[in-house]
């Protein structure tokens, strides 16, 4: 970015060369251009240069693709430890619902829970999402 320089903050407090005897130049000459008002040439700290690219150190940046890889791996550990909870709790267990009632393995009627759990959460989250968008559309008009 250039901006105009060459107000008084800008200029050397120190004596110029028109203000030293014996230099030649006569009083009110122009000063060097660095000096100059209205200058708009960038300086030394205005100056960009393209940035170089980073030296890698032997360690790879995530990817999207890492990442799903790893979310698939973490899936399946979860996988393998809800299925060794399930073998290990095959007990009949009595579940009682709005008047039904049933048998089943405890480590089934849990997972049921679970997972009538995570459908209620994502149906409460998925109407306030659609609330939020309806509202940034309004906004946006």
């Amino acid at each position: 970015m250039t901006h105009a320089r060459g107000g008084a903050a800008d200029r050397p407090t120190g004596p110029t060369n028109h203000d030293l005897p014996g230099t030649g130049v006569p009083e009110g000459a122009l000063e060097p251009a660095e000096l100059r008002a209205g200058d708009v040439r960038p300086g030394p700290e205005e100056t960009t240069t393209a940035p170089a690219r980073k030296e890698t150190s032997g360690k790879a940046r995530p990817t999207r693709i890492s990442g799903t890889w790893v979310a698939v791996i973490a899936g399946l550990l979860v996988l393998v430890v809800l299925l060794i909870f399930i073998l290990q709790n095959l007990d009949p267990a009595t579940v009682r619902f709005f008047g039904a009632e049933g048998s089943l393995p405890l480590a089934i009627a849990m997972l049921f829970s679970a997972i009538g759990g995570a459908a209620l959460v994502a149906l409460i989250g998925g109407a306030r999402i659609l609330q939020l968008r309806k509202q940034a559309r309004r906004v946006r008009r």
